[in-house]
């Protein structure tokens, strides 16, 4: 997969872009705050209809502007996909898929495979839970259709039961909780069975990326944390999970409506990340996470690739400044083949060979 062009309009510091890149690997050069990572952010925002830097929809319009508008195309051996995103500064976006309005960022993910590499990525490692959640929810809805819709239902069961939770406190109704208790776990049997399939197709491949980056032989693998759960059966299907589930929903009610809050469920789990016996948040050198974080992105392309077909456009933001001189000679051996998208401060620091265009004040033009 490649995209073929891309169009911001009031986005960030670009006030109007059109850039088409080269199918191959392209070089992004520029001072800090010249708008190398804005372009690389809008590129994943056709993806994923989300800011890779977790900022909300009106912090990407241009300063005065009513609004942003980014529109790209991609392309693979299964056709072309045309992405259209209008943002205002206040109110809600519309986003067209082929010139078809979708509400959801399932539709997008079904179409179109990307994977990004940014200099924060250690925090999938030292962080909290909520962005190894992320990681598996992502990386699952790019795998299956049906995946990214699963998740967002999960969503609107947790919201609307949250929302009867804090309204209603003790006085809620049970029957009405008993049907939201269901529904929850059912979607959340889905969403487990999916992280779960997920961290198993991507295990083996972060663990041999890891050995190969830092030349020492090690285990990685994943420790699911299921809030209320314990230890889940290995292979279990959505079914089974949502029936583990059930009664520990069931069984949290009282504390529920004290808390009015949702305490049991996907939304409350963590996945620890272990190094051979160490927990790796917690017990791992930065070199250590460092190189585990970067494994976990490559494996997430690697696994796209096997899994869709095609090879997902790939963005590695700053990447090897991050990265002692040995570890980047190893990754440059192992960057897959496919659209890439690299960039730096300084031209001498990437060590690929591609094409090169120079970013500044607004605009990309070819180095």
């Amino acid at each position: 997969m490649r995209l073929s062009w891309i169009e911001v309009t009031d986005y960030r510091c670009y006030a109007l872009l059109r850039f088409a890149p080269d199918p191959g690997i392209n070089v992004l050069v520029g001072d800090n705050g010249s708008g190398k990572t804005s372009l690389l952010e809008a590129i994943g925002y056709l993806a994923s209809l989300a800011s890779f830097r977790r900022s909300p929809d009106a912090s990407l319009v241009r300063h005065g502007a009513a609004g942003t508008v980014i529109r790209g195309e991609f392309s693979s051996s299964a056709g072309t996909t045309l992405v259209e995103v209008e943002a205002p500064s206040s109110g809600r976006r519309r986003v067209l898929l082929n010139g078809k309005r979708v509400a959801s960022r399932a539709a997008v993910a079904v179409t179109v495979a990307l994977v990004a590499f940014l200099p924060d990525d250690v925090d999938l490692v030292k962080r909290g839970p909520a962005y190894r959640r992320e990681y598996l929810d992502d990386l699952a809805a790019q795998l299956w259709p049906a995946a990214g819709a699963e998740q967002a239902e999960y969503e609107r069961a947790l919201q609307q039961r949250n929302a009867l939770l804090r309204r209603e406190g003790r006085q809620a109704d049970a029957t009405t909780l008993d049907a939201l208790d269901e529904r929850l776990a059912g979607l959340g049997g889905a969403v487990l069975a999916r992280r779960l399939a997920t961290a198993e197709l991507v295990t083996p491949s972060v663990e041999r990326l890891y050995a190969e980056l830092d030349e020492v032989p090690a285990r990685v693998s994943f420790r699911y944390v299921a809030a209320g759960l314990g230890e889940l059966p290995a292979a279990a299907s959505a079914d089974e999970l949502a029936a583990l589930l059930a009664p520990a929903v069931a069984a949290a009610r009282r504390s529920d409506l004290e808390r009015r809050a949702t305490s049991v469920g996907p939304h409350r789990d963590d996945i620890e990340i272990v190094l051979d016996d160490r927990d790796a948040r917690t017990r791992a050198s930065q070199g250590e996470q460092r190189s585990v974080a970067l494994g976990l992105r490559i494996a997430a392309y690697r696994v796209i690739g096997e899994r869709r077909g095609t090879a997902p456009v790939l963005l590695l933001d700053d990447v090897f400044s991050e990265l002692d001189a040995r570890r980047s000679a190893r990754l440059v051996e192992r960057l897959p083949d496919g659209q890439m998208f690299v960039t730096s401060a300084r031209s001498e620091e990437v060590p690929v060979v591609g094409k090169r265009w120079r970013v500044a004040a607004g605009m990309v033009e070819p180095a």
